[in-house]
């Protein structure tokens, strides 16, 4: 069966708590249970992590190597780690990147992520639903055998 590491970072531990209003009212937990529910319909074993140190996170996307695809939610580590952007290119697994705002519409820093551009697909605003719609993206990446030819 298929893997994919699902990678939370910083803050997304408070997820439900912290700004609702921007974040909804959704725990990190009851999103994690969704999407690896998705997972066993999808025939994709999800594995989910959270972590708030940079070199913690970039860990785990070294993980990923040895799995199929990899979900990111960097949290503000987006904007500026050049580290975590390497350790995504270096995966050579497909990466889907997510916010769950809509990062455009908010404060000029968050316009922009260095991860981006290493990455296989990028949602952004829509709210929780963007993890199932990263882990379809993802599966579909992986069935097309993706550039890491697994």
């Amino acid at each position: 069966m298929p893997s994919v590491l699902l990678v939370n970072g910083p803050n997304l531990d408070l997820l439900g708590q912290r700004e609702p209003e921007t974040y909804g009212s959704e725990t990190l937990s009851e999103v994690e249970a969704r999407v690896v529910a998705l997972g066993l319909e999808l025939g994709v074993d999800v594995e989910c992590v959270q972590r708030s140190g940079e070199g913690e996170l970039v860990e785990q996307v070294h993980r990923a190597r040895s799995m199929h695809g990899l979900i990111l939610n960097a949290g503000g580590y987006s904007h500026y780690s050049y580290a975590l952007r390497d350790a995504v290119a270096a995966a050579e697994v497909p990466c889907i990147e997510v916010h769950i705002s809509n990062i455009h519409a908010r404060e000029e820093f968050r316009h922009t992520s260095v991860i981006a551009p290493v990455t296989a697909g990028f949602i952004s605003g829509c709210g929780t639903l963007g993890y199932e719609l990263a882990l379809r993206a993802c599966v579909a990446r992986i069935d097309e055998g993706w550039r890491s030819g697994r």
